[in-house]
């Protein structure tokens, strides 16, 4: 599995990577630093999976996820962000979002929650 991890903390962006590799998703990652990296390089890569922060300069991650839907891809993307309100869940779900994961998280909300996305 190839995925796109986008947060424009660094440290965040190394904080899912570990929690991933900890519930024992060994994939290749690629990192990006606002939603327009994630954007270009969900463009140009085709990963199997895009894990987004919502917050971040540049591009939101609702914004990549609006414009990558509008190029008709269907690349599973999820966000994980501080906020999870329920307008803040709605709003990713209309906009074509597999899922919202909310920080803090563990091991286990991602295995439970990507599972269903390891190849």
């Amino acid at each position: 599995m190839r995925i796109i991890v986008a947060d424009d903390s660094r440290v965040m962006r190394q904080i899912v990577v570990r929690t991933l590799r900890q519930a024992g998703f060994d994939w290749e990652v690629m990192e990006a630093e606002d939603g327009a990296q994630a954007l270009q390089l969900a463009l140009s890569e085709s990963p199997d999976l895009v894990l987004s922060d919502w917050n971040m300069p540049n591009m939101l991650g609702i914004e990549m996820l609006q414009q990558l839907r509008a190029t008709g891809s269907k690349i599973p993307v999820g966000f994980v962000t501080s906020e999870g309100s329920p307008q803040m869940r709605q709003v990713a779900q209309e906009a074509g979002a597999n899922f919202l994961i909310q920080k803090p998280f563990d091991a286990a909300t991602f295995k439970q929650i990507l599972g269903a996305f390891n190849k």
